[in-house]
């Protein structure tokens, strides 16, 4: 198994470019199951999930070619993608592949919108919580779908098609957000969902969908409404930047001090987190190029942070800003309100010298201007970047094993840091 060995204390200067989001490019390419036309994503991110995910829809027949760079192109420049769905050759999406990326299970969406039905397997359980599909399902249902649970597999039915719907979600969800979305655009009538997430992520589909004919208006807010069609057009559609990378790198840069640009970054999609690093002493300038991250001598301040769905702080940082508290002056206080189990860092994290005690949801971080290097393991994808940040800036060596992690949700991560400054190397086997 590869390893990440970091020697600390390097400042980290000049320019990190973004690249596209994995938590968008995913349902997007799951949105070409809905047309027999091809779909042209720009901006895909060389990510081990979204090379599982195109095993996944090979899977099902869908055909995907990825084109390379074309001269003049930035090396950072991400993929283009086609996608051609037109011949579906099987419903079926098995658990040995559902089970390593619980994102793949949103094909149940569009498989029964589209094909009338669907046999998906139950995701499984998950690092960082059960996170179980209940509100997928019942979403489904209330679009006409008949759904039965046999051997592990939801097994989804609507021979004569979906039906318009009001969805009312108890609990912001994501996923589910997701698939009532493309289900419901090609359903019969009108569907409204309620207590709809509010994600970025959403809106980038939400605008993809549109581009194919879909009729959606109210994404980015807590009510969507959707008038399904008979049919969706192929279309070409850029993956917007990933909000949760710029975050990292943002409090990378914050923890070591220096002065980073963040290119291609958007500072809208994530003004909470950028909120909360100036409050913590980082220097924030937006210009035409993204995003100017700047922490030159100054101390860090503690917070106090809540995680929120959208426009909240991300449950995807908190790992993050707890490394960054560790080397703050005083105690901050960071309450997890999203997932079970998504401490799993603190342990690893004390390793390097942190003090942080656990009080239910809250983790209390007290500061201190000292971490020392050790061997860490990752945990999960978040969990496994706080690793890394926390290791820039301790004394000596930092040795993060199973690495993994980060390659299902950072493009190029070593590459990226050492360009600014960063002594940090992958080693082999």
């Amino acid at each position: 198994m590869d390893k990440i060995r970091i020697v600390g204390g390097q400042s980290l200067n000049g320019t990190i470019p973004i690249s596209g989001a994995k938590n968008a490019a995913l349902p997007l390419m799951i949105a070409s199951l809905l047309s027999e036309e091809k779909l042209i994503l720009e901006n895909v991110p060389r990510l081990a999930d979204v090379a599982l995910l195109q095993r996944i829809l090979g899977n099902h027949g869908v055909d995907i070619t990825v084109n390379g760079k074309r001269n003049g192109d930035s090396p950072s420049a991400g993929q283009t993608m086609e996608i051609d769905a037109r011949a579906i050759v099987d419903t079926t999406a098995p658990y040995d592949l559902v089970s390593r990326m619980r994102a793949s299970f949103w094909v149940v969406g569009p498989l029964l919108a589209r094909m009338g039905q669907a046999r998906v397997s139950l995701p499984g359980g998950c690092a960082i919580g059960t996170r179980p599909v209940d509100f997928h399902l019942d979403a489904l249902r209330a679009l006409g779908a008949e759904i039965d649970i046999d051997a592990g597999y939801v097994v989804a039915r609507a021979p004569r098609g979906l039906t318009g719907a009001r969805i009312v979600f108890p609990k912001v969800s994501v996923g589910a957000t997701h698939t009532a979305l493309m289900a419901a655009a090609l359903a019969k009538g009108d569907t409204v969902i309620e207590n709809a997430a509010r994600e970025p992520e959403i809106v980038d589909l939400a605008d993809c969908l549109l581009k194919m004919g879909a009729r959606i208006s109210g994404a980015g807010t807590s009510t969507i409404h959707i008038t399904g069609v008979p049919r969706l057009r192929g279309a070409r559609h850029s993956v917007l930047p990933d909000r949760i990378e710029t975050g990292t790198y943002a409090m990378a840069t914050a923890m070591t001090g220096g002065d980073v640009t963040l290119a291609g970054a958007r500072a809208d999609l994530l003004e909470s987190a950028l909120d909360v690093l100036r409050a913590a002493g980082a220097q924030i300038d937006v210009n035409n190029e993204g995003i100017r991250v700047r922490r030159n001598g100054a101390g860090l301040f503690p917070v106090e942070v809540s995680t929120a769905p959208y426009p909240g702080f991300p449950t995807d940082l908190q790992a993050q800003l707890m490394a960054l508290m560790t080397r703050a002056q005083g105690r901050s206080r960071i309450t997890e309100t999203i997932f079970e189990n998504r401490f799993m860092h603190v342990q690893e994290l004390a390793r390097l010298g942190a003090t942080i005690h656990l009080e239910g949801d809250c983790a209390v971080v007290e500061g201190n201007d000292h971490l020392k290097g050790a061997p860490v393991m990752a945990t999960d994808l978040r969990a496994s970047v706080s690793l890394v940040i926390a290791g820039l800036a301790a004394e000596g060596e930092t040795m993060v094993q199973r690495v993994y992690h980060l390659d299902r949700g950072f493009e190029r991560l070593e590459e990226k840091l050492s360009n600014c400054g960063a002594q940090i190397e992958r080693i082999s086997g």
